[in-house]
């Protein structure tokens, strides 16, 4: 267990915008930065990061919390793993206490197949570097392929020893158990006996973001007969092949730097132009390309450029790949191979520069590639080449920007001689349909929702709540709790004076002497915390509530602080327009807070009156409710006064 002091430390050490900036790409606006959020998916930004608060916020989705919450979220991190994260970036020495029973076994299955997995690496990059077996076949094969010692180490390459169980036996005498070891994928069962699964491959880790190994590429050495080329982990809790990006650990500040993405296929592709100086560069992990990791990618860069085989299965796969970024509204490009030429052997039997140079010049859009590809087949064939024309059409037609579209329906026109009209309505065409087609499907969703909602007798009641108003009012508290508001009021000889009082006392004596109740639960618990923290003296409300240890109280108080909007750091200075922000006007905006909050609820307590009085036959009762009735309301009508609001019942 992380002692108390160690994570203060910690906390006052991280600076949000760097963490949160290892995975996303920020941009500054304003104070804050942004970017797209790492929790849903979307193309507009929405995701927010407060450096002075030490926050992050997506007003797109809702998640929000500090650096460690963050990793947590994202890296599926418990929090001693978070807290060891961050003190490693840091250069925090983690101090730890001995945990309880109760601490140790709370260890979830998560953390086991990471650790495992982290075993596993450790270990066939020993057996690589330093068995006989290892060196003599694994090393060799890497070095045959041209890779250095460092691009080894740096990707964590290794070699599983072709024996039965040789891994499998070191870690379960390392207290690695039989079950960990198949759910992991290291291992199998056979007749009741357990052996190796990637024996005698040579073994690529897959790493997560934060660099954590979630998973093995496995390649066999020699080609045999009913054995496959590859072997790859399984899915499991810590590693899903559709959201996973082979190498994009060690590219992804490379991408934001060259705000391009290049994408392979395999593992070696990767790793060769790695060696070759090009970083900016990942693959799919042996699988089909996938919208999640197109909308990964995303996060980094706007632009992809597709890495393919010349053949004809590469060719298939790049038209696929095409239609699924262009779809996702990225920008993408395409470059073919020389036959029989792959990214792997070609940066291995060309220098750097030679590499670096092919890629520049051979990539295409994706309009000239298909162009190039087809147009061949179609010659003078009229079917054939309305067949083109229709095949690119309809990949332009996937593009959700409209400028965008015009500038690739202008290109497509020039190449393949026909008038912009015509390909604009046949573009428009595809897109009616598939705008028809997605409304048929959302109709049909809501009609289901509908009968469900019948079928189950639900049925919705609108409900008056004070709910903003709650919010906004401890907004202030926790915002501007400690500023302080002057008052001119009348001494004790009828003279008047200024009176300063801080917003916290204002706000909390009028709430209490009113006997107000919050009707959010978690708001008014909120405030019974604030008026303690005003006893024993500890006034930063802000800062005690954004990183409380409560989760609940952490995001309430997040989600009520946090604003999707900004005022540019220019704004003043380049437009000559200064912005009346709510601090410069304090007073103001905290009395216009708290009316609002009385006005709702005496609004409430006047609708209660009002149905007792419409249900009561008790004539005592009922007088005492008009009394009550023409007094609420001249209460009511000396607050909206102060709110400059017109009362009309």
């Amino acid at each position: 267990m992380i002692t108390k002091e160690t994570i203060n430390l910690i906390f006052d050490s991280a600076k949000i915008e760097e963490v949160v900036g290892e995975f996303v790409n920020l941009k500054k606006r304003g104070a804050n930065f942004t970017g797209l959020c790492p929790f849903h998916d979307e193309k507009t930004p929405s995701f927010s990061v407060s450096a002075s608060k030490g926050i992050y916020k997506c007003f797109g989705c809702g998640k929000g919390g500090n650096a460690v919450n963050f990793l947590m979220e994202h890296e599926n991190y418990s929090y001693p793993e978070a807290l060891k994260y961050l003190a490693k970036k840091y250069n925090i020495e983690v101090e730890e206490t001995e945990p309880d029973p109760e601490e140790q076994q709370s260890i979830d299955e998560k953390e086991a197949l990471f650790n495992i997995t982290a075993f596993a690496q450790k270990y066939f990059n020993e057996v690589l570097l330093d068995s006989e077996e290892g060196k003599a076949i694994g090393l060799s094969y890497f070095k045959e392929r041209g890779y250095t010692v460092d691009i080894l180490k740096k990707f964590g390459l290794g070699y599983c020893l072709n024996k039965w169980d040789d891994f499998s036996r070191h870690a379960m005498k390392n207290g690695y158990d039989k079950e960990l070891l198949i759910e992991s994928s290291l291992s199998k069962s056979k007749d009741g006996s357990t052996y190796d699964t990637f024996r005698g491959r040579v073994i690529f880790p897959i790493h997560n973001l934060s660099g954590r190994v979630l998973g093995f590429g496995a390649r066999i050495i020699k080609s045999e007969k009913n054995k496959p080329k590859y072997l790859n982990t399984a899915e499991s809790n810590i590693y899903q092949k559709s959201k996973a990006l082979y190498g994009l650990y060690f590219a992804k500040s490379a991408i934001v730097k060259e705000d391009n993405c290049f994408l392979v296929e395999g593992y070696t592709d990767v790793i060769s132009l790695h060696q070759a100086g090009i970083e900016n560069v990942i693959s799919s992990s042996g699988t089909s390309l996938t919208i999640e990791q197109i909308r990964l990618i995303r996060r980094y860069t706007n632009n992809i450029t597709l890495l393919f085989d010349s053949d004809a299965a590469g060719v298939k796969a790049a038209f696929r790949s095409i239609d699924m970024v262009l779809e996702e509204g990225l920008n993408v490009k395409i470059i073919l191979f020389p036959e029989e030429e792959d990214p792997d052997s070609y940066a291995q039997k060309h220098r750097p520069a030679e590499t670096k140079n092919f890629l520049q010049k051979n990539a295409v859009d994706f309009i000239t590639f298909k162009a190039r590809l087809l147009y061949d087949e179609t010659k003078d064939d009229p079917i054939k080449k309305a067949s083109l024309i229709k095949e690119i059409a309809n990949t332009i037609s996937l593009i959700p920007d409209p400028i965008i579209r015009t500038l690739y329906v202008q290109k497509c026109a020039g190449l393949v001689s026909i008038e912009e009209k015509i390909l604009f309505m046949e573009i428009n065409k595809l897109r009616r349909k598939k705008s028809k087609d997605k409304a048929i499907t959302e109709i049909k969703e809501e009609q289901e929702s509908e009968l469900e909602e019948i079928l189950s007798e639900k049925q919705l009641k609108p409900v008056e709540s004070s709910d903003y108003q709650e919010k906004e009012l401890l907004r202030a508290l926790i915002q501007y709790g400690n500023e302080e508001i002057s008052f001119v009021v009348k001494d004790e000889n009828d003279k008047d004076v200024e009176k300063i009082v801080k917003v916290m006392d204002f706000l909390i004596d009028e709430i209490l002497i009113d006997e107000i109740e919050f009707e959010n639960k978690s708001c008014q618990s909120v405030f019974e915390e604030i008026v303690d923290l005003r006893e024993k003296n500890a006034f930063d409300f802000e800062q005690h509530f954004l990183h409380h240890t409560n989760e609940e109280k952490k995001k309430f108080a997040i989600d009520i602080t946090t604003t999707p909007y900004t005022v540019s750091d220019n704004w003043e200075k380049v437009h000559s327009i200064f912005i009346l922000r709510e601090k410069d006007n304090i007073k103001q905006n905290v009395e216009r807070i708290l009316y609002s909050f009385k006005l709702k609820k005496l609004e409430k307590i006047l609708a209660d009156n009002q149905e007792t009085l419409k249900n009561t036959s008790d004539i005592e009762e009922t007088m005492n409710c008009v009394a009550k009735d023409n007094k609420l309301k001249k209460i009511r009508t000396l607050i909206a006064k102060k709110l400059s609001r017109v009362v009309t019942k």
